[in-house]
C-alpha cells in the first residue's frame, strides 16, 4: 500500500510543479512587469485613434496615465499657463517611459519653478500619429486655452498622412481589451511576433506606420489653428539615429525646414544642440535621457525668447 500511495504522488509530481510554476509565473507577470494592464486605444472617425481616457496603467515597471482628454498629462488645470505639445510616439514615450520622466513632465516641472506658477504642457500624442492626426483632434476636441503649440515631429512625418487603416484591436501595438492572462499576453504579443514575425502594426524600422504621399496637410493645419486664435506655433524636429550620424536632417526633414521657414514658423531642429545616438533606444524613440534632452532643449529656446511661446519673462 505505502508503493501505491508514492507511485501516486510520483505521478502526480510534475503537474502539480507545472501547476504551481504558472501561478507563480502569472502572478509575477502581472505584479512585476505588468501584464494585463497594458494601455487601451480606442477608434475615432477624424484621428484614427488615441489612447482610452481616464487611464492609470502600471506597464514593465513604469507608470503611464492619461487625463479625461486622452492626453498623457496630469488633468488640465484652469489656473495653469497652457502649452500644447503635439507629436507621436516621440513625445508620448510608450510604456517604456516613466510619466515623471516624459519631456512634457519634466518641461512642466521646470517651467512652473521658473516662472513661480503653474505651468502644464500637456502631451496630445499617440504612436504613428502624424501633424494631421494632432489637428484633427485639435479640431474636434475642447481643449484647454494655450498660450502656444509646439508640434513635435521627425522627418518621416513629412508624408506619414492618415490612412485610417483599421488597426485598433487589430495589431499587437494597439490594443483595445486586456488579455485574461499575462501569460497567454506574453506569449501572444510578444513571443509569437518574434519567431513568426507577425506584423504589429510598425514599420521595422521607424516603429511608425509610414505611407509615402503628400506633404502631410497637418503642418499647415496646425498653422492655421494656431493663427485663428492668435497665438504662437513652433515646431520642434527631433532628429533619427540615420541623421544624427550624418549630421544632417534627410530630404524629408529638407522639406519640413523649407515649409517652416517659407511660413516664417519657429524652429527648434535637436541636431543643432548636440543629440547623440545614445539618446535613443531604437532608431528612433528617445530613451528617458532623450527625453530629459529634449526637454532642456526647449526650456533653453523659451528662456531664449519667451514671447515666440506666448510667455512674458520669469517672475522674479
Amino acid at each position: 500500500m505505502g508503493t501505491d500511495r508514492t507511485s501516486r504522488l510520483r505521478r502526480w509530481r510534475w503537474p502539480i510543479g507545472i501547476l504551481a510554476f504558472l501561478v507563480l509565473a502569472e502572478i509575477f507577470l502581472r505584479t512585476y512587469y505588468g501584464f494585463c494592464d497594458a494601455v487601451l486605444l480606442r477608434e475615432d472617425p477624424h484621428y484614427e485613434y488615441i489612447a482610452e481616457p481616464s487611464q492609470d496603467r502600471w506597464r514593465f515597471r513604469h507608470h503611464i496615465r492619461y487625463n479625461s482628454l486622452s492626453m498623457r498629462s496630469e488633468e488640465p488645470d484652469s489656473a495653469a499657463v497652457v502649452l500644447l505639445g503635439c507629436g507621436d510616439s516621440v513625445i508620448n514615450g510608450g510604456v517604456l517611459t516613466d510619466q515623471d520622466s516624459l519631456a512634457t513632465t519634466l518641461l512642466s516641472d521646470r517651467l512652473s519653478e521658473t516662472f513661480k506658477r503653474k505651468v502644464q504642457v500637456l502631451n496630445i500624442s499617440a504612436g504613428s500619429w502624424g501633424p494631421d492626426n494632432c489637428t484633427a483632434y485639435l479640431e474636434h476636441t475642447t481643449v484647454p486655452t494655450a498660450k502656444a503649440i509646439v508640434l513635435f515631429v521627425s522627418s518621416h512625418d513629412a508624408h506619414d498622412n492618415m490612412s485610417f487603416k483599421k488597426v485598433v484591436g487589430v495589431k499587437a501595438g494597439f490594443p483595445k481589451e486586456q488579455y485574461r492572462s499575462a501569460i497567454v499576453e506574453l506569449v501572444d504579443r510578444y513571443l509569437l511576433p518574434k519567431i513568426w514575425k507577425r506584423n504589429t502594426g510598425l514599420d521595422s524600422d521607424l516603429g511608425i506606420d509610414k505611407h509615402e504621399e503628400a506633404f502631410n496637410p497637418g503642418f499647415t493645419g496646425m498653422k492655421e489653428y494656431a493663427e485663428t486664435r492668435g497665438i504662437p506655433f513652433v515646431i520642434f524636429l527631433h532628429a533619427e539615429a540615420s541623421e544624427i550620424r550624418s549630421g544632417v536632417y534627410n530630404a524629408q526633414g529638407q522639406e519640413i525646414i523649407r515649409f517652416a521657414r517659407e511660413y516664417g514658423i519657429p524652429l527648434v531642429m535637436d541636431l543643432d544642440h548636440g543629440v547623440g545616438t545614445d539618446l535613443l533606444r531604437d532608431k528612433i524613440h528617445p530613451d528617458e535621457g532623450g527625453q530629459r534632452k529634449m526637454a532642456e532643449i526647449l526650456f533653453r529656446d523659451i528662456m531664449q525668447r519667451p514671447e515666440q511661446y506666448g510667455l512674458a519673462g520669469p517672475q522674479e
